[in-house]
């Protein structure tokens, strides 16, 4: 019997989904997405009453969609980028499924668990970010790879900021509920900033087949980096002031700017490469639509989810995408024909959700409503197209 569960358990600690990081956290991710909107979906629409953790929902939902949702993207990806770039093997086998379990368990307890569990939510969900941000830091300070604390101190912020959250939620402190959660916010556009400057041009060179030459700017980069930490601080401080709109409207301008030099004709024919720049598009859009809030008082949360519906949600269905095709011994340039509507319904929602509030508010629940379910179609196209490779060994035998 011993021998029987010994051998069981080597199997598990062996199977694929367990090689490397990107495998367990993009399944998680994709599925915790789909399942978390459905019941999104009918708290909002159809008036459940269900208090998710005994939180208010839209404060489980923000915070899920940021520190559950995208938080797993980022881990998947960061735990199989740190590995190419140092070369020093990161988490695999039973300390991946630990680290992942933790993750789970944290969405498990703030689902199902009810007030009197929200506290060992903390707990497992803070741990989570720790042990990841070790197990990150582990391979760079191996090798000396200090280039890469950029990407590490971002990591750390966003447990500060979970804290915050948490503390907001747990002491008499409710203004850290907010700020937790438009840090959290901020600081993933600030690696989507980073990731993008690092791979972008550079996919984009690749996918076009050295036929354009892609350049970035050092002033800008310092520029954008400045105005940005002072737009998060000032919003923190200040929501939605004269401050925070010139701040943003500047912002608007750089990344503008930016993403035009990144511009190239050829991409609209490759979807991996036209769906990383239309989620720098929608981000862009928030920092107008930032801009509009304090000079046209229009919502701040039309802004809010042209950040994260249409910037956040594209740009990590893109590069988990990209990453599962590379990492599974795939042809980026050719991935499956689905990818396409995948991409294109996020698209169309992030249009929805977006806009047509602002065109017309009376039906603004239907708006809602109708971008939560193309969000919910496109996960589980994701999942439909990108599942078997997550959970099978790689198509070209290669460990990984």
């Amino acid at each position: 019997m011993q021998s029987a569960a010994k051998q069981g358990l080597v199997i598990v600690g062996n199977s694929a989904v367990l090689k490397l990081g990107f495998r367990p956290f993009f399944a998680g991710a994709a599925i915790f997405s789909l399942l978390s909107s459905l019941l999104w979906l009918g708290i909002y629409v159809s008036g459940w009453s269900w208090q998710p953790g005994g939180l208010a929902a839209v404060s489980w939902h923000a915070h899920e969609m940021i520190f559950g949702y995208a938080m797993a993207v980022i881990a998947g990806f960061l735990l199989t980028a740190v590995k190419n770039w140092t070369g020093v093997q990161t988490l695999h086998g039973y300390p991946l499924l630990v680290l992942f379990l933790l993750w789970f368990a944290a969405r498990c307890l703030l689902l199902f668990g009810g007030t009197g569990m929200l506290a060992w939510a903390a707990v497992a969900d803070l741990l989570f970010n720790l042990l990841l941000l070790v197990a990150l830091a582990y391979p760079v300070f191996k090798v000396r790879q200090f280039k890469q604390l950029g990407i590490l101190s971002k990591v750390l912020l966003l447990l500060l900021a979970n804290l915050l959250f948490y503390i907001g939620v747990l002491a008499p402190y409710p203004w850290g509920l907010q700020a937790g959660l438009y840090s959290g916010v901020y600081l993933v556009l600030a690696l989507i900033f980073v990731m993008s400057r690092r791979v972008v041009p550079f996919f984009i060179e690749r996918g076009l087949g050295g036929g354009v030459t892609l350049k970035n700017r050092a002033w800008m980069d310092g520029a954008s980096l400045l105005l940005f930490v002072a737009f998060w601080l000032a919003d923190i401080l200040q929501p939605d002031s004269l401050l925070v709109a010139g701040l943003a409207a500047g912002l608007c301008v750089l990344h503008g700017v930016r993403l035009a030099g990144w511009y190239a004709a050829g991409i609209w024919k490759q979807p991996l490469l036209w769906v990383l720049l239309l989620a720098y598009v929608a981000v862009v859009v928030g920092f107008a639509l930032k801009a509009a809030v304090a000079v046209f008082a229009i919502s701040p949360l039309l802004a809010l989810h042209a950040f994260t519906y249409g910037g956040i949600g594209l740009f990590t269905l893109g590069i988990m995408a990209r990453v599962t095709l590379g990492h599974t011994g795939r042809n980026i340039l050719e991935p499956p024909p689905a990818v396409v509507w995948i991409f294109g319904l996020i698209v169309v929602g992030s249009i929805v959700r977006v806009f047509l509030p602002l065109l017309d508010s009376t039906h603004y629940v239907f708006w809602i409503g109708l971008s939560q379910l193309l969000w919910v179609s496109a996960f589980a196209l994701f999942l439909l197209a990108f599942m078997p490779m997550l959970l099978q060994p790689r198509a070209d035998g290669q460990p990984g």
